[in-house]
């Protein structure tokens, strides 16, 4: 408490006006840009890249099946997969750049792309 009484208008401005900036920086650097494409691979080749201003089902062949690509939105996420544990299905929706969903077992994944990727810290 004798601390508290030490501590003046100017210090709680101060305290403030840093922590508003903190988190305004951090709500910006750390947060992606809406994705403008999709890009599609199978077996490690690009299969398809679309736009997400179309809704559609994409079905892309690999080793263990069909998997169903589904873009709804401005939205992507893979709707089915032939892989045993379905992680991928799991993922759910992608809609921010740098953004992707890998199907491992069948070697799908699709990755969204925009003018500016998400922070990740694998890519530091």
């Amino acid at each position: 408490m004798a601390v508290l009484q030490h501590i003046r208008l100017g210090d709680w401005l101060t305290l403030v006006i840093g922590s508003v900036c903190v988190i305004l920086l951090a709500m910006k650097l750390w947060s992606g840009d809406l994705a403008d494409k999709a890009v599609i691979r199978s077996g490690g080749k690009v299969f398809r890249e679309v736009t997400l201003s179309k809704d559609q089902k994409i079905e892309v062949p690999g080793p263990l099946g069909i998997s169903v690509i589904a873009i709804q939105n401005r939205r992507v996420r893979i709707a089915s997969d032939p892989s045993p544990r379905q992680y991928c299905v799991r993922q759910g929706w992608l809609q921010q750049a740098g953004e992707i969903a890998l199907c491992l077992p069948n070697q799908v994944s699709v990755e969204l792309t925009g003018s500016h990727k998400r922070y990740d810290s694998l890519s530091y």
